[in-house]
This record gives C-alpha cells, structure tokens and sequence, in this order.
C-alpha cells in the first residue's frame, strides 16, 4: 500500500506517517521504483498509535507500548511500568471528570440571582473544596458562617 492511501485509511497525513517511521514506531518499508510500499499491518499498527495518542499517551510512551507488543513474547517490565503509570493517570482523570459532573449537576439547580454571589457560594461549598488540590487558606474561609447555602 502506497504512503499516501495508507494514511487517508488511518485519518493521518503522510508527512505523520514518515514521521512515525523516522521515530522507529512505524517500520521502515519496502520500496519499490523510489515509493514507499506498506505491508498491510501497517494500518493496524497506526490505528493504534492514533488510538493511543488521542488517551494520551505520549509518542515516547506509544514507542515504548508498540515495542513491548509482540504476539510472540510476554509483555516486558518497561511496558508494565508504563501501563501501571498510565493506569494511575486514567483513575486520575475519572475522578476529576467525576468531580466535574457533580459540579455541573449542582449548577443545573443554582438559584443565584447573579454570577458573583454563585460564584461566591461555589468557593464556600465543599463541593468546590474537594475539586480543590491543596488545603484552602484560612482567608478563603471568612464570611462562610454567615453564607446560606441556597446555592449549589
């Protein structure tokens, strides 16, 4: 398969795929009469690394995954280590899309008359503390006593 067919079939330009090829994640292929000649699991394997790009792996960590891949060898401890990573980075972002979706729930019911006094309510709730990474400074806290929580 021609460089140019090959990356319309895998939504990617053809300067990515040559791109690919200089960073070793993609084969070097045959030529033939000075065109590059791509076997056919080579749309495979940049399906995947698209796949694995738009999660957000990191092209590094894409070259790593592809080469610790192979259908006749057990995964190796670079592989492993990174999947662990990732995993932890996924649970991250479940939480914080999590959090999120409270908060927007939350804001579906707001009955603040303005933007401010919502805005006010919100960094007083503890539904905003806990999208918060760090421990809220004590300013922050003035005046939450005498806030009603008819917010969100």
């Amino acid at each position: 398969m021609k460089i140019g067919e090959l990356a319309r079939n895998a939504g990617l330009r053809a300067s990515a795929v040559r791109y690919y090829e200089k960073l070793g994640i993609v084969s070097a292929p045959d030529r033939k009469g000075n065109q590059r000649r791509y076997a056919g699991d080579a749309l495979n394997r940049l399906l995947l690394i698209r796949f694995a790009s738009d999660m957000g792996f990191t092209l590094a960590e894409i070259k790593i995954f592809l080469s610790g891949l192979r259908s006749d060898v057990p995964v190796g401890p670079r592989w492993r280590k990174l999947a662990h990573r990732k995993i932890k980075q996924v649970d991250a972002s479940i939480k914080r899309s999590r959090q999120l979706k409270s908060l927007l729930q939350h804001l579906l019911h707001c009955r603040c008359p303005a933007l401010p006094v919502c805005v006010q309510r919100l960094s007083l709730s503890p539904t905003l503390q806990k999208l918060q990474d760090g421990p809220r400074s004590p300013t922050a806290r003035i005046g939450s006593s005498n806030q009603t929580n008819s917010g969100p």
